[in-house]
């Protein structure tokens, strides 16, 4: 061995013993910082492999729930008065409020409570279109179909076109169609609940074009509608499901008005006639009394004496910030479930206003 390979040998020996020395102190550090014993940080998930805790009773999904009933949604009596209003009238129910206040939590808590299967749910943003929430129908996957036929029948050695045939085949229009979550509503054979969230993003036109299909009860599917006569009945399928409904002459129509619940953040104003075919609903801000009513439904008992502080908190900052009343239920679950933070720590990771404009 020369002198220059010698020279190399003992930078990469003295190069190992720095990097074992760093590695011991970075592991005598993670000793201290996370000592076997129970102490303050055993809360802490980010901090290597750990079991993630359990969800708040709010963020628990109906795969994860068991056999545990949802708790009752928890409403005033002037404000079930309101919602059977709409019941009885088959009016669509218009509830606004602020960021939070459970708008669209109601939807699921009426079809729990009149055991109507799941929500058809039609979230809208400022795209959105009628058609959206009436039909979709796949014409490009419908196409690739019929090429992929003719390139089987050519390989079968067949010069003949494939004549079409009726019923349902593997080319059926149908199989192509899929009812949005408005279509299914008016569609189904028995009274469903439909939500329209946050229908004050839409498009200035759009709530009134809603209003005239549900005050007609039906519309039409122009791609069903010329179909020739041996075709008149299709099955299509229904929003969320693979049940399939029948549509005759390409016209959907209505048998069972639904239960219409639309929500609104009150970003904008909606125009007196569509106003007037609806039931309204405003869920208003929380007071101290009916903020513990909610703990106490969410959390327990045991969680309205540990939220005193931060009730008021939460009262306080309300009266010129956007809040939510879900990031207090957050603060006062991280509260009882054992979390190492102060006060200031615990309301500036979950109470922070929400109209406040992100920094650059």
């Amino acid at each position: 061995m020369n002198d220059r390979d010698q020279q190399q040998q003992q930078q990469r020996l003295r190069a190992d013993a720095a990097r074992n020395e760093e590695n011991a102190a970075v592991t005598g550090q993670r000793a201290a910082s996370a000592p076997d014993e129970p102490g303050a940080e055993d809360w802490w998930v980010f901090r290597g492999p750990s079991d993630l805790p359990a969800p708040p009773p709010w963020r628990r999904f109906p795969a994860t729930r068991g056999t545990a009933a949802p708790a009752p949604y928890l409403l005033e009596r002037n404000e079930i008065s309101v919602v059977n209003a709409a019941l009885h009238l088959h009016r669509p129910l218009l509830v606004t409020g602020r960021p939070g206040a459970g708008k669209s939590s109601l939807a699921r808590a009426v079809a729990e409570e009149l055991d109507l299967g799941d929500v058809l749910r039609w979230s809208v943003n400022s795209r959105s279109t009628l058609q959206d929430a009436l039909y979709r129908y796949d014409a490009v996957g419908r196409l690739r179909e019929a090429s992929l036929r003719r390139e089987r029948e050519a390989s079968r050695g067949s010069g003949r076109r494939p004549r079409p045939r009726r019923g349902g085949t593997a080319g059926d229009i149908g199989q192509y169609l899929r009812l949005g979550p408005l279509g299914s509503a008016l569609a189904a054979d028995r009274p469903r609940v439909l939500l329209v969230d946050e229908l004050d993003k839409a498009d200035i036109d759009l709530p009134n074009d809603l209003l005239v299909v549900l005050e007609e009860g039906e519309f039409e599917i122009p791609e069903l509608a010329r179909l020739p006569e041996h075709q008149q009945e299709v099955q299509v399928l229904l929003s969320g499901s693979r049940e399939r409904v029948t549509v005759r002459r390409g016209v959907v129509r209505c048998a069972h008005f639904p239960i219409v619940i639309m929500t609104s953040n009150g970003e904008r104003d909606f125009p007196p006639a569509f106003l007037r075919r609806c039931v309204r609903l405003d869920l208003p801000e929380p007071t101290g009394d009916r903020l513990r009513r909610i703990i106490e439904h969410n959390l327990g008992e045991q969680a309205v004496a540990a939220a005193e502080d931060l009730i008021d908190v939460f009262q306080q900052r309300a009266k010129t910030q956007t809040l939510a009343t879900d990031q207090l239920l957050a603060a006062v679950h991280l509260r009882i479930s054992g979390a190492d933070l102060s006060k200031e720590e615990l309301l500036a990771a979950v109470l922070h206003r929400l109209d406040e404009p992100l920094s650059p």
